[in-house]
């Protein structure tokens, strides 16, 4: 971690940088036991999302199954946006991207490049810490076969808006994939010509950044789609753009 970016990570800033305002009558209410920026643990908003939920808690109680909260600071400079927790992984531990095969290699990349401290054990316990990071996902509650519906995404997406205004120091977004691509760039208020979805590619938004990868899942690094070399290269990107970036007053 550079001397540059420790300073911009502990530097106090009560401004606010200039996002997308949220679109009218889309800013995210509080659901029982939840925030403008979190679900409560028995969101309704999503039936057939609840009603799997219920399923997997009646099949495995012990599991976290609920929708997970996002992980690291806000007052991060950095989020990474996923697509919904996995049934095994972040479904059952309670964290995002933990206890499965994509967060092996997103967390091994985040502490790779200073976005992380720690060790990571694919357990919520593990001690792991982000460090001026952020991930959440577009969907929140675990979807059947990993595929949220699009009222699903777009339902949520309330959340994920809620929680980009509630980032004062955000700077940069990383989207995994496709689906949470095209819903952070709505939640941007941007066009979506404007901003095509590609690996590698970077739009900008005001005063953020958008980042675009493919999904680190196993099937995407098993068919060569994603290799770990082409998803630390984003993150190496984010990395340099971060430290190039001036310290807000």
């Amino acid at each position: 971690m550079t001397n540059s970016a420790t300073t911009r990570r502990k530097a106090s800033n009560p401004s606010h940088p200039s996002h997308a305002a949220l679109p009218a009558g889309g800013a995210a209410r509080a659901d029982a036991d939840g925030s403008a920026t979190e679900p409560g643990r028995d969101c309704p908003r999503c039936p057939r999302l609840g009603e799997f939920r219920e399923a997997a808690r009646a099949r495995a109680p012990g599991w976290f199954n609920a929708p997970v909260p996002s992980f690291g600071p806000d007052t991060a400079m950095l989020l990474i946006v996923g697509l919904a927790p996995g049934l095994q992984g972040a479904n059952r531990t309670g964290r995002p991207f933990t206890g499965d095969y994509a967060g092996e290699l997103l967390y091994g990349t985040l502490l790779g490049h200073g976005f992380a401290d720690g060790t990571y054990q694919a357990r919520p316990d593990d001690g792991l810490q982000l460090v001026d990071c952020r991930i959440t996902n577009a969907v929140r509650c675990v979807p059947p076969q990993n595929k949220p519906l699009p009222v699903e995404i777009a339902t949520c997406r309330t959340f994920l808006a809620a929680t980009l205004a509630d980032m004062p120091n955000l700077r940069a977004i990383v989207a995994l994939g496709r689906v949470a691509h095209d819903s952070t760039v709505k939640a941007l208020g941007l066009r979506a010509a404007e901003a095509p979805f590609g690996h590698g590619a970077e739009h900008s938004a005001g005063a953020l950044k958008l980042f675009d990868s493919y999904h680190c899942s196993r099937y995407n690094t098993n068919t060569g789609v994603l290799t770990p070399a082409m998803f630390r290269k984003v993150f190496a990107e984010v990395r340099r753009y971060l430290d190039a970036a001036p310290v807000k007053p």
